[in-house]
C-alpha cells in the first residue's frame, strides 16, 4: 500500500507534449499511480483556457473536477462543468476537455495504462 499527499506529489510540466494540448505550456500533470500496471490516475491542472485536442482512448475515462471552470465536449455536444462534475467517456468517445477560456481548471483522470490514445488535429 501506498499513501501519498498531494502537496508532495511533483507537478510535471507538459509542454512538450504540444501535440497533446493546446496552450501546452499552461497544463501541468500529477502522476498518482505511475508504478502501477492497472489504473492510471492523474491530476490535470489546465491553466489560462488550454485543453486536450481531440481526442480518444482504448478504454472508458473518467474525470472528476476538483477546481475550477471547464469544458467536454464531443463532436456532438458540450458541457460546461465544474468542481463536483463527474464525467465519464467511453472507449472510443472522440472527446477533448479543459480549462474555458479565462479560467485554471483541474480534475483527477482515470484510464488504463498505455490506453491506446489516438490524438486529431482540430
Amino acid at each position: 500500500m501506498k499513501v501519498s499527499k498531494m502537496s508532495q506529489v511533483p507537478r510535471q510540466s507538459m509542454s512538450r507534449a504540444t501535440r497533446f494540448f493546446h496552450g501546452a505550456e499552461h497544463v501541468s500533470r500529477q502522476g498518482l499511480t505511475d508504478e502501477s500496471k492497472e489504473v492510471s490516475v492523474n491530476v490535470i491542472h489546465f491553466d489560462h483556457g488550454a485543453h486536450t485536442r481531440m481526442h480518444i482512448h482504448g478504454c472508458d475515462q473518467v474525470l472528476l473536477v476538483t477546481r475550477g471552470k471547464g469544458f467536454v465536449e464531443t463532436e456532438q455536444e458540450r458541457h460546461e462543468i465544474s468542481e463536483g462534475d463527474v464525467v465519464f467517456a467511453p472507449a472510443g468517445e472522440k472527446h477533448r476537455h479543459g480549462a474555458v477560456d479565462g479560467n485554471d481548471f483541474t480534475h483527477i483522470s482515470i484510464t488504463r495504462p498505455n490506453s491506446g490514445e489516438k490524438f486529431f488535429d482540430d
